[in-house]
């Protein structure tokens, strides 16, 4: 077979049509030359990968500060109503390739700095930031800039074992201090009622310094701004304790402060109460605000007034989107600064705030859900704490007026939970103060209205929508798998990367023989090199021409890795039944991280290795089937794995997901999806049409029809041989013969209290992952549902999702206004 070709051949390729874009070679190469040099350290000759790496990031940059700061003064000067994205984690992948991309100078700096070929890294915001920008939005993305990261994953004997993400430890190319716009931050202290108002006294003070990222739109010439705070301690912390002669302690409490954003807390779709995490919310809301309120008071907006003092037009002019309620403090602290500080009457501050806020719900999870003690708001925002008191009480009295009597449905709507343990629901509070709330799936988005929101929705049915998640066509076709891009251009032009309906053009050639041939090449030299790196990295020699089968993604119960795990025991069983027959091989891939305190993710990991310890050394299976647990799985890897592979496992018990993103992603890289109705994996089954998916399990109502019933996973033990001889293999040490009670829990779990139904789904999982086999001994049949599978994935590109919430929730439109490049006078 050929060697396939790099991505750097393949990208060449593209950049002839002009696809990734020509610039100037002799300018990169001198600017490359000018920045190495002086990245070198003096005694050094040979530059290292690293060199290489910053010295181009920082040539990339060049071509971006100047479009950057053009983006800010045609907002300054236009006015526009800006659109602010608050999240506490920004997923974080490359950035130097992504920025090459979008600024079109790949093809440029391919050719003039061959050397620096695989050693891109560094990070950028989600893929919404990257599709405002694309669509000429003025947005800006607000977190935290932590220093450390989420934990690099390390495999220690089966078990994960966290390592510090020192991320940050040689710089960061990208960033921009802005010391000039460093913001205090409150925390502790009194509240104080008096004629003039109320004062928020006594507090200790943190510093947030922002650092600015910036975030280039597709060959637009708009570069937006993601801005991460850093905690600060002002230079008077503590030093009180100076006078009594201890300054040194006095100096090493500032840390205290500065532990604000030292670190990220890795849970996924699990609400931890520590006080840390809400001084966290609270420290990048209060600094996002003020800056806000900095922005819109000192925008040049058509008039002759220096400031703007009135605040009627603030929800005109800002839309701030609450990505989850890790932000919902927006709310109450928006209250505060309009009603204390700004001195607008309560009803108006209210009307401004709800207008201006809305809220986008991840998650269906109870333990997901944030519920704050107040003790802990009394200590720590006691203004605050007041202020969600009144806006609840209202809230109730609004609720009571319309359902006089009904003193169940108060319990339900109100904010503050009563028990042992008086908790504030920040969901209650992020729906009662925003003007829309959606889910990102639509199944998920009728949950929420007819479950987790639904006294809400009786209330306000308007405010409720849909915005089905999206991922950007850039990173994740262009960027991951330039091959496929390649192909697809080739067919229907590059109109697509900006318009992902267009892959619907690819409709009619699903059955032509040459575009089959070169999908499915494009597919086979993406499993070469996989197979290469696997190979390399695992020691694990791979059968190319297998079916690769992958289940990425936060090792969680509700997402059943256990389900997989099961399968896959079956296989090896039914191998070492009649090893002669013929099997279709296998390489299962399961990958993704465990929240560190999670002990049956982590135990679900070791299962995992451990099942891979005796099939990937059984001489009688040989390589028809190889199991690997794929190690720290992050954007850079998944951008390695999701071009490899065939089969994409979204297999969540129905009505647990709210949407996924892998699911787009694999099927937009050509993979087939095996799942269960539930996500955006329903609407994937729509566009593609069911029979293009490997559907199966059960449905929502079903699993709503098995709770009411009551679940009893003995019943499919007792029923099932191949499913008992699994579990009894778990159970009996088959797999950890060392430690035979090893996965007692395990067992424990599925057999008494499963709530993810994992057994229920089982045997028409077993058959569904049957028809796969059979449709993959049909190479042609198999490349032509994948080619059926990319033409109908456009719904799922983030420009359209953006372009919803733009329309929908924040009463902007998306523009296709091209800013003129910095070498082109301004108008």
């Amino acid at each position: 077979m050929a060697k396939p070709l790099t991505d750097s051949e393949k990208r060449k390729q593209i950049s002839v049509r002009g696809l990734a874009g020509l610039g100037d070679v002799a300018e990169v190469r001198k600017s490359f030359n000018r920045h190495l040099h002086f990245t070198l350290v003096k005694d050094r000759n040979v530059a290292t990968p690293r060199d290489y790496f910053f010295a181009l990031a920082h040539t990339v940059r060049d071509h971006l500060v100047g479009r950057w700061i053009r983006t800010q003064q045609h907002y300054y000067e236009r006015d526009p109503k800006r659109i602010y994205y608050l999240s506490l984690e920004f997923y974080m992948g490359r950035t130097l390739q992504n920025t090459m991309v979008n600024l079109g100078l790949q093809n440029a700096c391919d050719e003039a700095i061959y050397q620096v070929r695989g050693l891109m890294a560094g990070l950028l915001g989600a893929c919404f930031l990257d599709s405002m920008a694309t669509l000429g939005l003025a947005a800006y993305g607000y977190g935290i800039r932590y220093e450390f990261g989420i934990f690099n994953q390390k495999i220690v004997n089966g078990w994960q074992v966290e390592e510090a993400d020192d991320w940050l430890r040689y710089g960061n190319p990208w960033e921009k201090a802005r010391p000039e716009y460093m913001l205090p931050v409150h925390f502790y202290g009194r509240v104080e009622h008096t004629p003039d108002g109320v004062k928020w006294l006594d507090t200790q003070v943190v510093l947030a310094m922002p650092y600015d990222t910036p975030v280039p739109g597709y060959k637009n010439n708009t570069v937006n701004t993601m801005r991460l705070w850093s905690a600060k301690a002002p230079n008077d912390f503590k030093l009180q304790d100076f006078n009594v002669g201890d300054y040194i302690e006095a100096v090493l409490d500032r840390n205290l402060a500065e532990n604000i954003s030292r670190v990220l807390y890795p849970n996924d779709n699990f609400f931890e109460g520590k006080e840390l995490r809400l001084k966290q919310e609270y420290f990048v809301v209060a600094a996002t605000l003020q800056d806000i309120i900095r922005r819109f008071k000192s925008s040049k907006f058509g008039c002759r007034d220096p400031v703007r003092t009135c605040f009627e037009t603030f929800p005109d002019k800002v839309a701030i989107q609450l990505n989850d309620t890790h932000p919902a403090l927006s709310i109450p602290e928006l209250m505060r600064i309009l009603v204390d500080v700004e001195k607008v009457d309560w009803d108006k501050a209210w009307e401004i705030t709800k207008k201006t806020c809305a809220y986008t719900n991840h998650t269906v999870l109870p333990e997901a859900l944030e519920r704050w003690p107040v003790s802990m708001f009394e200590k720590l925002l006691p203004r605050h704490l007041e202020i969600i008191y009144a806006i609840n009480q209202r809230h109730l009295d609004h609720v009571a007026a319309l359902f006089p009597g009904d003193v169940d449905r108060l319990r339900r709507m109100s904010v503050i939970e009563e028990g042992d343990c008086k908790r504030i629901n920040m969901a209650h509070l992020c729906v009662i103060g925003s003007h829309a709330v959606n889910g990102v799936a639509r199944i998920h988005s009728e949950i929420v209205k007819q479950s987790v929101f639904k006294d809400f929705y009786e209330l306000e049915p308007e405010k409720f929508q849909n915005k089905t998640n999206g991922i950007t066509p850039r990173r994740w076709l262009l960027l991951c798998n330039p091959g496929l891009a390649d192909t697809i251009v080739e067919k229907i032009g590059e109109e697509f990367l900006t318009d992902l309906s267009q892959l619907k053009k690819l409709l009619p050639l699903v059955n032509d023989e040459a575009f089959i041939r070169d999908v499915a090449k494009v597919k086979q030299e993406n499993k070469l090199k996989f197979s290469a790196f696997l190979e390399k990295e695992y020691k694990v020699k791979i059968n190319p021409s297998s079916m690769f089968d992958v289940h990425v993604k936060r090792i969680h119960e509700y997402k059943r890795q256990l389900l997989n795990c099961l399968h896959v025991i079956t296989l090896y069983n039914r191998i070492k039944r009649d090893p002669a027959k013929a099997f279709v091989p296998r390489t299962v891939m399961i990958g993704g991280k465990a929240a560190p305190g999670y002990h049956m993710a982590k135990l679900i990991i070791k299962l995992v290795t451990s099942i891979g310890d005796v099939v990937n050394h059984d001489p009688v299976v040989g390589d028809r089937l190889k199991v690997i647990f794929l190690e720290n799985y992050r954007v850079s890897l998944a951008e390695k794995v999701i071009p490899a592979a065939d089969l994409s496992q979204q297999i969540s018990t129905a009505g647990t997901e709210a949407s996924g993103t892998g699911n787009m992603k694999f099927m937009l890289n050509g993979a087939l999806t095996i799942g269960t109705m539930d996500g955006a994996n329903v609407e994937m089954a729509e566009e593609a049409g069911a029979e293009n998916l490997f559907i199966f399990g059960l449905r929502v109502e079903d699993v709503e029809a098995l709770d009411r019933k009551g679940y009893n996973a003995r019943e499919y033990y007792d029923r099932l041989p191949e499913l008992k001889q699994a579990v009894d293999q778990i159970s009996s040490g088959f797999f950890s013969p060392k430690e035979p009670d090893c996965f007692k829990d395990v067992v424990n779990m599925l057999m008494h209290h499963d709530r993810f139904k994992v057994f229920a789904d089982y045997e028409a999982y077993v058959q569904c992952q049957a028809q796969v086999d059979q449709l993959y001994r049909n190479p042609k049949g198999w490349t032509k549902k994948v080619i059926r599978n990319i033409a109908c994935s456009g719904k799922f590109s983030s420009d359209r999702t953006i372009t919803e919430y733009a329309r929908e929730i924040w009463g902007v439109e998306p523009s296709d206004l091209q800013i003129p490049p910095p070498n082109i006078p301004r108008d």
